[in-house]
């Protein structure tokens, strides 16, 4: 009988922890898109151009490499997530300067937006509602990752000695959605069976998701209206 009491309050006291990071998580989560959509605003108004774009990109991986790991437990941690979320929403202003200058390009960027929104609620709700476990997800995410990464730096060396990369470029950003899919699933999934129990590491990875997913959704669309 102390043995059952023991395991209920153990799994009681699991689902306070998972429910607290959940929170948490989202709380933080949309704070930070809220804050990459006013650095975005701030890069387009500047006109930011893309060497810039790049240098705060770059920026943003070594906040999450370097410094975010020695943080994550710690109110500075807050600080860097910011950061590093900033950095990423100024680094895209750019990039939707380039498709408002087109026809329909805040068109193309509202349909990348509901997109993204309806994709990032419908695999999240899947996973919170079943609370399925998809670790067996991990191995096929890394290895497409893998893929891809090489896929992107075989793309930039081929336009170097001028070769079309177009179709490879469309091919990438259709496995980056899938890829980013499958890691919404994945991530939310550790963060509801206790894989995850940072909230500030939970929040940077879905923001990664939902990040690369909006851009390269962005890029499809923009293709496929011929733009």
């Amino acid at each position: 009988m102390q043995e059952l009491y023991s395991q209920t309050q153990t799994a009681t006291s699991r689902s306070a922890e998972v429910s607290k990071v959940l929170r948490n998580t989202y709380a933080l989560l949309g704070l930070t898109l809220l804050f990459s959509a006013a650095t975005a605003g701030l890069s387009m108004a500047a006109n930011l151009g893309f060497g810039a774009a790049l240098v705060m990109s770059l920026g943003a991986l070594g906040l999450i490499w370097l410094v975010l790991p020695r943080t994550a437990n710690s109110a500075t941690g807050i600080v860097v997530v910011f950061a590093f979320t900033g950095l990423l929403g100024a680094a895209l202003g750019p990039t939707l300067n380039h498709y408002l200058a087109m026809a329909n390009g805040s068109q193309l960027i509202m349909q990348a937006l509901g997109g993204t929104a309806l994709v990032f609620f419908t695999l999240s709700g899947y996973v919170l509602t079943t609370g399925k476990d998809m670790s067996f997800m991990r191995g096929f995410l890394v290895t497409g990752l893998v893929v891809v990464l090489l896929a992107m730096l075989g793309s930039i060396i081929a336009g170097f000695f001028g070769v079309n990369v177009g179709p490879m470029s469309l091919a990438i950003s259709a496995a980056v959605v899938l890829l980013m899919s499958g890691f919404i699933l994945y991530d939310t999934s550790r963060i509801v069976n206790g894989g995850e129990t940072n909230y500030l590491l939970a929040t940077t990875t879905l923001y990664l998701n939902i990040y690369n997913l909006f851009v390269h959704l962005l890029h499809l669309l923009g293709v496929m209206s011929d733009e």
